[in-house]
């Protein structure tokens, strides 16, 4: 058999019928790596050693009757993520020579379930960019178009998938940095109800490795198949063992429905903050076409919807709060005088970014008050609805765009350009709630890059917007290698 494209499922099923070996597949991943990731760059801490020590063990434990998930199945993690021996830097030089002693909660249980981790992949500095690109590991391209980005901050995990370098990987998503590389690569990602899935260990080398609980950000899984997504996320889902776990498991409400023609789809593809290119509004109405001819309930406006201006808003200052928390003081004084000198009729997205950047933890009481609105408003909508199509970023991946002035930098859609942290708006459209959201593609644009879209759920039923993707793949087809 083909060793790189298959899926996750396949490979698991060939390993149990003895068709290959996990000293197979991992040897064909790592040559392959070696032959194509040098234009790629996905793959920045590579671990072949001990993920052939491990495949070798795989093998060894079925040859006993072991029978784990991903027993013997070659994989990725992103950089975030801590590993026991190799280097977490978060892209950030200072950093270069960190070495964690202890894996994250997730690599151990991708270690536990039998997976065979290659190694690591790219990231932008600080996780801060919708790129993959930093001093010390150089940029993240996309296999599709190397002159295009692979997106952030989980790119080098979605060029990875894209490439052949491993069936699965493990990413993260505060805006949009599952979906946004899956999307811009053409692969498959699941952005989780918020706490359903433990992240100590994916934390900052300057930060100790707790099991705390983070505002709006989450960990989930990439694959090629919208059934390996919930493959792995039966993997990763289920709270820290030393907090919640101590109490709590996991049991996951089943699919609200299981044909194309039970589901009720509100399919969104315009912002009132930013417009959608032509390219991702074809993206999406070829899901809406898919679900019409399936026999879904489709509307295109309900007033049930939680209004996308405020929510964007809010969105923002939670972000954007947080994301300084920790700058000196006298940067923090800075950024107070550059929100003073804003116009009190200055509703724009950017003015939200600099007025929530010195939001007082009142500020920030009140947003997160009106954020439990929203999601109250959340409830009744799905009560009526069992999903929301939309965007994940309003164009196919872009051309790189390394300027520093992150706030400076502007994104062309069809020939105009916005500022380019607006495009964060349907990423946060499920985000800021928490909602869980898988991300599809729906086929390439007319220049042959990959479009996807997201799938927005109810709250901790991840599984009915899974099994939406799944039945969408069905129709429409899912992932096409590079050529």
């Amino acid at each position: 058999m083909e060793l790189n494209f298959p899926t996750a499922e396949e490979l698991a099923a060939a390993l149990r019928a003895g068709e290959v070996t996990s000293v197979d597949l991992t040897d064909e991943a790592i040559a392959r790596i070696e032959r194509d990731d040098k234009v790629i760059n996905a793959i920045c801490v590579p671990d072949f050693d001990r993920a052939r020590a491990a495949a070798r063990e795989a093998d060894q434990a079925r040859a006993r009757g072991v029978d784990r998930p991903l027993l013997g199945i070659p994989v990725t993690v992103k950089e975030s993520y801590d590993i026991a021996g190799l280097p977490t830097t978060w892209g950030m030089p200072r950093y270069r020579d960190f070495v964690p002693t202890a894996d994250a909660v997730q690599v151990s249980r991708l270690r536990d379930a039998g997976a065979v981790v290659l190694g690591k992949t790219n990231v932008p500095l600080g996780l801060q960019d919708l790129q993959s690109f930093n001093e010390i590991y150089g940029t993240t391209t996309n296999p599709w178009n190397p002159e295009r980005t692979s997106g952030g901050s989980s790119g080098g995990s979605a060029a990875a998938l894209a490439a052949g370098f491993g069936a699965l990987s493990i990413g993260s998503d505060l805006g949009g940095s599952l979906r946004t590389p899956a999307h811009f690569c053409g692969v498959y990602a699941h952005k989780p109800t918020v706490g359903l899935v433990a992240s100590r260990g994916m934390v900052p080398p300057d930060a100790p490795a707790w099991p705390v609980e983070h505002d709006l950000a989450v960990v989930g899984p990439m694959a090629r198949t919208a059934r390996d997504l919930s493959l792995l996320l039966d993997v990763m889902a289920g709270p820290d063992p030393l907090t919640y776990g101590m109490a709590h498991r996991v049991a996951l409400p089943p699919a609200r429905h299981e044909r194309l023609g039970d589901f009720r789809v509100l399919v969104l593809e315009e912002h009132p903050f930013i417009p959608t290119g032509a390219a991702v509004r074809a993206g999406v109405n070829r899901v809406a076409d898919a679900l019409v001819d399936g026999g879904a309930r489709v509307v295109r406006h309900s007033p049930l919807l939680p209004d996308l201006a405020e929510a964007a808003t809010l969105y923002t200052n939670l972000l954007c709060s947080g994301s300084v928390a920790r700058f000196p003081v006298d940067e923090y004084e800075q950024l107070r005088a550059r929100a003073a000198a804003l116009r009190p009729d200055d509703q724009s997205l950017d003015a939200a970014r600099w007025r929530a950047m010195v939001f007082s933890h009142r500020d920030w009481l009140e947003a997160n008050a009106l954020r439990e609105s929203h999601r109250h408003g959340w409830r009744r909508f799905f009560a009526e609805f069992d999903a929301v199509v939309c965007p994940i970023t309003p164009t196919p991946a872009f051309p790189h765009d390394h300027d520093p002035d992150l706030l400076g930098r502007r994104i062309d859609i069809d020939g105009a350009a916005y500022p380019f942290f607006d495009q964060l708006v349907w990423a946060g459209l499920a985000t800021m709630p928490g909602l869980p959201s898988t991300a599809i593609p729906t086929g390439p644009s007319p220049d042959g890059l990959p479009v996807g879209v997201q799938l927005i759920g109810p709250l901790f039923e991840d599984r009915t917007p899974l099994r939406l993707a799944e039945l969408l793949e069905e129709a429409i087809g899912g992932f096409r290698a590079p050529r």
